[in-house]
């Protein structure tokens, strides 16, 4: 069992609260791109030139200034075996990129896991900010805050008319990459949601999946974040996410009600026959998995189910990925036994958390 802490729990303190709009949107995140100027970028630079970029990086966390921001571990990434490095990916807090290339890869980690600085990664540093729900501005100011402290302490790579300067062109300018993590089940049920995402790319947006780029979205999870990084101001960028995803809540709570308006039989069939098969089955692969709880999600959002909170369904999401998985069982598995091993779990935890009784409140006064 390891002892990092990042392996101790599925979900990120952060993930526990909530936010504005947390039925429909998981979490905001900005990440800001940087490199350290007269340092070749990390997919060029020499084994030695990377050591340099990580000792100078990780010597600003040992700073005062840093250290007033909050406490957080330094972890290189050559020291973490295979399954440490995918629960880090699983919980979002690394890129699978930096998962896969350890060579002198590092991570600054905040304990509640709301903060993750990638150390070279494609870039020399990216720092990445979480928040519950729909709080990209509160995202952004912990981030320029960051990126302040770290720009007073070494210096980046920057040109008056380009901006700051990135390995991917499409990060060169600002640097920034603003994202909502969005639940749309009715929006992908009502049929609509290709027409959401048509409108979503031409005002200049991406759509991504679970992981971002290259990714699939599965469970009706999807990542909308800025296309642009150059020739706009960092609040121009917040703020046209910010409306369309404003938007595009508008729509997945008109799609709700029309389910609800229109068969609410057929909606709640579909809840409990997914709650049912998460709570006998006895393989589950990870696609279904992620549409069955989200159907639940979706039947706990309209009051369909009973007891099911949002924490133990984004711990479901997690705890079911292939690198935890392995870790909550200690042992290395195929593909055939992770089915096995999931349904199992599922199985459990649905069983342990929604068949203990209700304390009543006569009870509890009776306690106190």
């Amino acid at each position: 069992m390891s002892n990092h802490s990042f392996m101790k729990q599925p979900v990120s303190d952060w993930m526990r609260g909530t936010g504005p709009d947390s039925d429909i949107v998981i979490s905001s995140r900005i990440r800001i791109a940087r490199n350290l100027h007269g340092i070749p970028f990390p997919l060029l630079a020499t084994n030695q030139q990377s050591a340099e970029s990580l000792t100078r990086l990780t010597a600003v966390a040992e700073s005062t200034d840093f250290a007033d921001l909050g406490h957080f571990y330094v972890m290189k990434l050559v020291e973490l075996n295979a399954t440490e490095r995918q629960v880090l990916v699983e919980k979002h807090l690394i890129s699978p990129n930096l998962a896969n290339e350890s060579r002198n890869g590092g991570l600054l980690l905040k304990d509640d896991e709301s903060i993750s600085i990638m150390l070279n990664e494609e870039d020399h540093l990216r720092i990445q900010c979480l928040y519950p729900g729909l709080q990209i501005r509160e995202a952004w100011e912990a981030a320029s805050q960051l990126d302040d402290v770290f720009e007073a302490k070494v210096d980046y790579a920057f040109d008056e008319k380009r901006g700051y300067l990135t390995s991917c062109p499409t990060n060169v300018g600002t640097g920034i990459r603003a994202s909502v993590m969005m639940h749309l089940p009715a929006l992908v049920l009502t049929q609509q949601i290709n027409r959401i995402l048509q409108a979503v790319a031409q005002v200049g947006l991406a759509v991504r999946g679970l992981y971002g780029e290259g990714s699939e979205a599965i469970g009706n999870l999807f990542q909308i974040s800025n296309q642009i990084t150059l020739g706009q101001s960092e609040e121009e960028i917040i703020d046209n996410l910010y409306g369309v995803v404003k938007q595009i809540i508008e729509h997945e709570k008109a799609a709700r009600e029309q389910l609800r308006q229109e068969n609410i039989t057929r909606l709640t069939d579909r809840v409990c026959r997914s709650y049912g098969i998460l709570k006998h089955a006895a393989i589950m692969e990870t696609k279904e998995a992620a549409q069955r709880l989200s159907d639940i999600r979706l039947g706990a959002d309209l009051g369909l189910l009973k007891d099911v909170s949002p924490t133990m369904l984004n711990e479901l999401m997690v705890m079911t990925q292939p690198g935890f998985l392995q870790h909550i069982y200690n042992k290395q598995m195929n593909a055939e036994e992770r089915d096995i091993y999931r349904a199992r779990l599922i199985r459990e935890t649905l069983v342990r958390k929604l068949s203990a009784p209700r304390q009543s409140d006569k009870s509890k006064k009776l306690q106190e």
